[in-house]
């Protein structure tokens, strides 16, 4: 357990010391985000944050494979950790270039087929052409719910610290200590960037840091396991403890297709936390009031591990249903709020 702590605090030192230095640099180079009529910022704000989360996240993980000799030989750490550095890089090029949705989307394709080649896959009851979609799909969904999730100071960040120590806890307490240390500089990273990231915020991660979150706690997420249950029941874990970023983009999805809008090329002020925003809520009520959500769901994947079948099933029915209904209620008010003349 002490390894956790120490990779935890070395991720926690290494981004929060580079993150002012990044920022001044990206200041200096010109990489800032340009306000723009969908965003909240009214500055130019350097945009190079995922440059601190990669370095705080990855010389964590290094440090794991120079003090656990079993983590040596594991290709599929070194895997894992070439497949999030080519996703990372992708997203930092989309930041300075503004790539078409197409080239981002190849930058995954290239991160699942390395991860894939070191053995790192969805395991269900199915062919293994089906499990190797379902991967891609889970590593691409992960990716840019997380990237999706980023509309708000300190959200993305907080959210995916949020994943990250619930994937920690799992993997320590079922002895997956290569899945639980890489969770701990995820959750280190995370909590040091959003020291500079939080309302209101000196520094964007960008989709370099957004990408490189979303498909690291998706490889995580697919490499947990737990011997005590069965595939059938214990796939909706890492389902639950992402499940606000799953839901937010099931949210933009639905209402942009129903007003026929591109959901992946259109951007707007239609995320969960916009509509929160739109309540009554303050900026950082809003992000806080998500935190929670985010470790609500969390905590149902933590039961999850538990159940039989039955009681899995029916609980995923019931929060599906219970989420659905959310949609419609968020999709209800949109109505009413645009015939009012509010703008979204």
């Amino acid at each position: 357990m002490r390894i956790f702590i120490f990779i935890f605090l070395i991720a926690l030192a290494v981004t929060a010391f580079s993150t002012p230095l990044i920022r001044r640099f990206s200041i200096w180079i010109g990489f800032v985000d340009v306000p723009a009529t969908r965003k909240l910022h009214r500055e130019p704000m350097p945009l190079m944050g995922g440059v601190a989360i990669f370095a705080g996240a990855i010389l964590a993980a290094l440090l794991l494979l120079s003090t656990l000799p079993a983590a040596l030989r594991a290709p599929e750490v070194w895997g894992v950790l070439l497949a999030s550095a080519v996703v990372a890089l992708v997203g930092l090029i989309d930041d300075r270039r503004h790539l078409p949705a197409w080239m981002k989307l190849a930058g995954q394709l290239a991160g699942f087929l390395i991860v894939a080649y070191f053995g790192v896959r969805v395991r269900l009851p199915f062919p293994d052409a089906v499990d190797y979609l379902i991967t891609f799909l889970w590593l691409a969904g992960i990716s840019n719910a997380i990237n999706f999730l980023d509309n708000m100071d300190g959200l993305s960040a907080g959210v995916s610290g949020v994943a990250a120590a619930f994937i920690l806890l799992l993997a320590a307490f079922n002895d997956q200590h290569l899945v639980a240390a890489l969770a701990a500089g995820v959750l280190g990273a995370c909590l040091g960037f959003l020291r500079y990231n939080f309302h209101p915020a000196r520094i964007f991660m960008g989709d370099a840091g957004a990408l490189f979150l979303g498909f690291l706690l998706a490889v995580l997420g697919i490499q947990l396991r737990f011997p005590g249950n069965v595939n059938f029941v214990t796939w909706m874990v890492p389902v639950f403890i992402l499940g606000l970023p799953i839901f937010d983009t099931t949210l933009v999805i639905i209402s942009r297709l129903r007003r026929r809008v591109n959901p992946f090329t259109t951007a707007g002020k239609d995320h969960v936390s916009h509509r929160l925003a739109t309540m009554g809520f303050s900026h950082r009520e809003v992000v806080l009031l998500l935190y929670l959500v985010a470790g609500t769901f969390g905590m149902v994947g933590l039961f999850i591990t538990q159940a039989d079948p039955l009681e899995g099933y029916t609980i995923g029915a019931t929060t599906a249903l219970l989420l659905l209904y959310a949609i419609w209620r968020l999709e209800r008010r949109r109505e009413r709020a645009a015939a009012a003349g509010e703008q979204l």
